[in-house]
């Protein structure tokens, strides 16, 4: 691989409304992935209150993590934003005006008919020492700043403004700055073990993994990503190297790998279906639809779903599904038999390839000692036999209604591929 010096960036977005949850910072979450496809690691992303001291503190540690630091909000005209004066203290420079910035603030306040005011104005005043970057659709102008050795980018906080002027100006300033590297990712998905035991299982392979090569573990609900990330000079060269990596990787956890990239668990399900031409239909109780709805969510899932039925209450269960009334008393709703029941009737009644079924306590209330909140018994009937899995969940309502559609898709997926033991 050849050498190159890894450059990293930290995001700064300055504002109350940030810190009080008025506004989501959906700005820093959209520059991290510009960043990341040149090639630019984002160390660091904060978010600072209108405060000198704040700020100041947070221009200061920026400084020492980051090559690049850019900023967002804090622009406006009015006392409360802060980034341009306290820029300028940093630097100690003067503001002062700009006639090309002025000139464009005037043309966009004419074009809408609107009077230019001596705060508007304000706006056209900027820190001695930047470049002046136009913002083409607003009146807070950027100001680029290449000072003590790093890059310095402050841009306005409304959305579409701050992205015209990284696509336009930032992005390609620092490509011609940068000697930057190309970055390749590679997502793995899996599902049905948890991130330690997933570690475990792998660590002799992340061990060995090239220096230029990273392992990131992202765990979600019922499932764990893996992420590698290839940092080279050719983008080719690493995917290859990546391949060949996943080569290593797939024999250690193939049964629960189900997809890569930015594929679903849901849209995996419906390819393996196209793919076995097999369909499906589901009883669902404690899930109350939630399964059938993430399935149909997939475009063209009506080619493999058949359709489904929530018998909530018992009387439905024995009336409409058809399980019967001696295993409801005996064994009650949530049990092993209930659910093989639900499963195979259900697929006769919608003459489905496979029948799924869940049963359970979501809580917070129903439990008992003996099935406490928590308790889902979930089944998966195919034409010559029927699955089935108990699952301990947690005292949380819809956190076990979410695992629960998981864990009913993933016995669905290790059914279609025979991963069952």
């Amino acid at each position: 691989m050849t050498n190159y010096k890894e450059v990293k960036a930290e995001i700064l977005a300055i504002g109350d409304e940030l810190l009080y949850g008025q506004i989501m910072d959906t700005n820093s979450h959209w520059i991290s992935q510009e960043l990341d496809k040149i090639g630019v690691r984002v160390v660091r992303r904060t978010t600072v209150g209108d405060n000198r001291e704040s700020i100041l503190s947070a221009f200061e540690s920026a400084e020492k993590r980051a090559d690049i630091i850019l900023m967002t909000g804090g622009l406006g005209p009015t006392n409360d934003d802060l980034t341009k004066p306290l820029l300028a203290e940093y630097f100690n420079c003067e503001i002062k005006l700009v006639p090309e910035a002025l000139e464009a603030v005037r043309i966009f306040f004419e074009r809408r008919g609107r009077e230019l005011t001596h705060l508007n104005k304000l706006q056209a005043h900027l820190p001695t020492n930047c470049t002046y970057i136009p913002n083409e659709l607003g009146t807070a102008p950027g100001m680029w700043f290449h000072e003590k050795g790093k890059i310095w980018m402050s841009m306005p906080g409304v959305p579409h403004e701050m992205k015209k002027l990284m696509t336009d100006q930032v992005i390609p300033r620092l490509k011609e700055i940068f000697p930057l590297p190309h970055i390749y990712h590679k997502v793995i998905k899996t599902v049905g073990i948890g991130e330690s035991w997933l570690a475990d299982l792998i660590k002799d392979w992340e061990a060995n993994l090239p220096p230029h090569i990273r392992l990131a573990y992202l765990p979600s609900l019922g499932q764990v990503r893996l992420r590698l990330t290839a940092f080279g000079s050719n983008t080719k060269e690493l995917e290859q190297e990546v391949e060949q990596e996943l080569k290593k990787l797939n024999p250690l956890i193939d049964k629960y790998i189900y997809g890569y990239n930015q594929e679903t668990l849901e849209e995996a399900i419906g390819r393996l279906l196209k793919l076995h031409g097999k369909n499906v239909a589901f009883a669902e109780s404690c899930s109350g639809g939630y399964i059938s709805h993430l399935v149909t969510t997939v475009p063209g899932s009506s080619d493999y779903f058949q359709g489904a039925i929530i018998p909530y209450h018992n009387e439905f269960k024995n009336n409409i599904l058809g399980v019967e009334n001696d295993v409801l008393k005996k064994f009650g709703a949530v049990s092993e038999e209930t659910v093989i029941q639900m499963a195979e009737n259900v697929r006769k009644l919608f003459r489905s390839d496979i029948g799924l079924s869940s049963s359970g306590i979501a809580g917070p209330s129903g439990g008992t000692d003996e099935k406490p909140v928590g308790t889902v018994w979930i089944a998966c009937a195919m034409e010559k036999k029927t699955l089935t899995k108990k699952l301990l969940l947690t005292q949380d309502r819809m956190l076990n209604i979410q695992l629960t559609a998981v864990a009913v898709l993933n016995l669905l997926r290790l059914c279609l591929e025979e991963k069952t033991e």
